[in-house]
């Protein structure tokens, strides 16, 4: 062979020509101007399926099978035109008989010209690469489903998400079924299931569903649906008219053969042995019927999607438990109190929050009204209201004032923030700070005043018995646990007698938008006067039709004026005089009120000693006190602070009896303090017909 032989060099490009078109691994194809194949190595051939000799002469469009052949061509045509090659061009085409099968290629396109620039075709390079993109596609839907599937703490989005991410990408249609417990919360059922578990259409994307989403129903059995939640193991089953199967639900037999699915895939919704639910896939008409790495593919698909709804389902069980600790710390009924009518109106969020109110019986006829609220939501904050309203209620039992009882509520949410702040970094209440909002009122039905204090709460509203309403400018407290040191203040208001007091959380009585009243502000103002449990369901009403979506309480308390003939004062000397003068006033008092004899002599007792310590130890001046309301109250004031004590007098002791001889006969009694000295007071039982 001569280097500058010609000949040489023609034969060499022959042979050359030959072994590319005889041997290469790649298929090689000529076109003519008009798209026709003119020459076809054997692997080009093969991808039809058929010979090269078959091949010639059959258009490039139709030689692939191309899904869109109009663009296809279009794309070799502006090729042959100007001359600019197309590398590594994906096309799809099907080429078996049922045109099921899908065959993807990576077609590279150049221009053939002779010596003399005249343009004699195209010459095409196409390689199948059906199987590198299929892994590819493969590896894109499972990343899909983890970017998408879970993003929702709820079982049933987590359905949907799932449904919408795998069609169509994966197949023509997707049903997802859950057991029905699960959407409750409840732990899932072990494999093997039991026949009679209802499962709930929780998902569909397709044509038209042989059930509606939310539909309920056992899986039929002798099907692969029932097979599935037997034993685990995906079901790969063809749809034809002699599936023996579809006989056992003839609903979904319908469906499944108006779809045109030809393929279907059963998947269990399981994780370490718990079931969940199944996953049915479907392919339809043109799609190709599922394969063996499609089992797996699904498999690792309903295996990320049952650990999303295992997590939602553990958040659901979460939030019920927290939503229930939270109902079950609240007052469970009102309480029928002489003082005021009251009615709260608790709007929970799903996930339980921190909201409370009390409604609290103190001495002298007065009541302590509640409301407060825990930042944040869930089991923590849920725990940690019940912690408050204990305390609180502890600290009302002191009958002190209601910004002191700010105080002392306060120092507990600081020690209690401390505690939660002391949890090991891995807890994840550890991470959220501790903070509170409440405001009190306390309201005296003999002289109808109420003293209000705030923390982190808006004011109450106050609505009087004509429809006018105010907010009290009750000093703004800081939020308890907070940063904030400012003290605490009180204000007292005089309230007429049928005055609404509306309190609620930040959420409900702030202002709804700058081109709205204040949402309780314009129901009362409509119906002072109307029922407190109408109110508060006109209250809900406004609420469910505006656009609210946190947790909110509210408190309505109606005030009554204590019959001035339950209300007794009387004037005492500061002397000896003063124990015998009390004496006969309460033995006056009781025999007019009728409260019976025991009563009678228990409160003679209880005033007579609880005068002498104040003629004793106190100040003047000294003042008795007698209320008939659900006990019959014995107070006596002096303008002392000096509290008297309890004593366990030894059998030497000639004193120190007195007071202790009181505690043994009452119910309840204790010291209130105030600007001017003190009160004692003591509450005796009386027979109910006299409350």
């Amino acid at each position: 062979m001569s280097a500058g032989d010609p000949n040489t060099a023609k034969e060499t490009e022959h042979a050359v020509l030959k072994a590319v078109f005889a041997q290469h691994a790649v298929g090689l194809l000529v076109l003519d101007d008009d798209l026709r194949i003119v020459r076809a190595n054997v692997v080009a051939s093969a991808m039809r399926a058929e010979s090269a000799d078959e091949v010639v002469g059959m258009r490039f469009a139709d030689a692939f099978g191309l899904e869109d052949a109009e663009v296809e061509e279009a794309v070799v045509r502006e090729v042959l035109t100007t001359g600019v090659p197309v590398i590594d061009r994906l096309i799809r085409g099907r080429n078996a008989p049922d045109g099921r099968s899908l065959r993807l290629y990576s077609v590279t396109t150049t221009r053939l010209k002779n010596e003399r620039g005249d343009v004699l075709g195209l010459a095409a390079c196409a390689v199948d690469v059906t199987e590198r993109e299929r892994t590819r596609r493969r590896k894109d839907i499972l990343e899909t489903v983890r970017e998408r599937v879970g993003r929702r703490l709820d079982v049933l989005a987590v359905c949907e998400e799932l449904a919408d991410a795998v069609v169509p990408a994966f197949s023509g249609a997707a049903v997802v079924d859950v057991v029905e417990a699960i959407v409750r919360g409840e732990a899932p059922p072990t494999a093997p299931v039991d026949q009679d578990v209802p499962l709930r259409r929780a998902a569909f994307r397709g044509r038209t569903p042989a059930r509606p989403v939310g539909d309920i129903r056992h899986p039929p059995h002798g099907t692969p649906f029932s097979r599935v939640l037997t034993d685990l193991r995906p079901r790969l089953v063809p749809v034809d008219g002699d599936t023996t199967w579809l006989r056992a639900d003839p609903a979904r037999a319908e469906a499944i053969r108006a779809s045109g699915a030809h393929s279907v895939l059963v998947v269990a919704l399981e994780l370490r042995g718990e079931v969940f639910g199944m996953v049915t896939f479907y392919r339809r008409e043109q799609e190709e019927p599922f394969d063996s790495e499609d089992i797996e593919l699904a498999s690792a698909i309903c295996t990320h999607t049952a650990l999303c709804i295992d997590n939602a389902r553990r958040f659901a069980r979460e939030q019920a438990i927290a939503a229930t600790v939270q109902r079950r710390a609240l007052p469970q009924r009102p309480v029928d109190l002489s003082a005021v009518d009251i009615s709260p109106l608790f709007l929970a969020a799903p996930e339980g929050g921190g909201a409370w109110f009390d409604v609290t019986p103190m001495s002298g006829a007065r009541t302590a009204l509640i409301v407060g609220d825990i930042a944040g939501r869930g089991m923590a904050a849920a725990t940690a209201m019940g912690q408050l309203r204990t305390a609180l209620c502890s600290l009302v039992a002191l009958d002190l004032e209601a910004d002191e009882l700010l105080a002392r509520l306060n120092d507990t949410v600081i020690r209690l923030a401390a505690e939660r702040a002391a949890l090991p970094a891995g807890d994840p209440v550890h991470r959220e700070p501790l903070i509170a909002g409440c405001v009190i009122a306390v309201y005296d039905p003999v002289d109808l005043t109420c003293a209000i204090a705030c923390a982190g709460l808006p004011d109450p509203l106050i609505v009087e018995p004509d429809g006018s309403s105010y907010v009290p400018n009750a000093p703004a407290g800081p939020v308890l646990g907070g940063a904030d040191s400012t003290p605490f203040a009180t204000v007292t208001v005089q309230l007429r007698e049928g005055s609404v007091l509306a309190m609620g959380t930040a959420g409900l009585t702030g202002q709804r938008t700058p081109e709205h009243e204040n949402l309780v502000r314009t129901v009362l103002e409509q119906s002072p006067g109307q029922n407190l449990r109408d109110l508060c369901d006109a209250l809900a009403y406004e609420w469910d039709d505006g656009d609210y979506r946190d947790e909110a309480l509210v408190l309505l308390a109606r005030t009554k004026r204590l019959p001035a003939g339950r209300v007794v004062r009387c004037d005492l000397p500061h002397g000896p005089e003063a124990a015998p003068m009390a004496r006969a006033a309460v033995r006056e008092q009781v025999e007019h009120w009728r409260v019976g004899d025991e009563a009678a002599l228990t409160a003679e007792l209880v005033v007579s000693e609880l005068v002498g310590n104040a003629v004793r130890y106190g100040k003047p001046p000294i003042h008795l006190r007698m209320i008939l309301d659900r006990v019959l109250t014995c107070e006596v004031t002096d303008a002392s602070l000096s509290a008297p004590h309890l004593r366990h007098a030894s059998l030497a002791d000639e004193t120190g009896r007195g007071l202790f001889i009181v505690a043994s006969v009452v119910s309840n009694w204790g010291i209130r303090y105030s600007k001017h000295g003190k009160t004692v007071w003591a509450e005796l039982p009386i027979p109910p017909h006299q409350a």
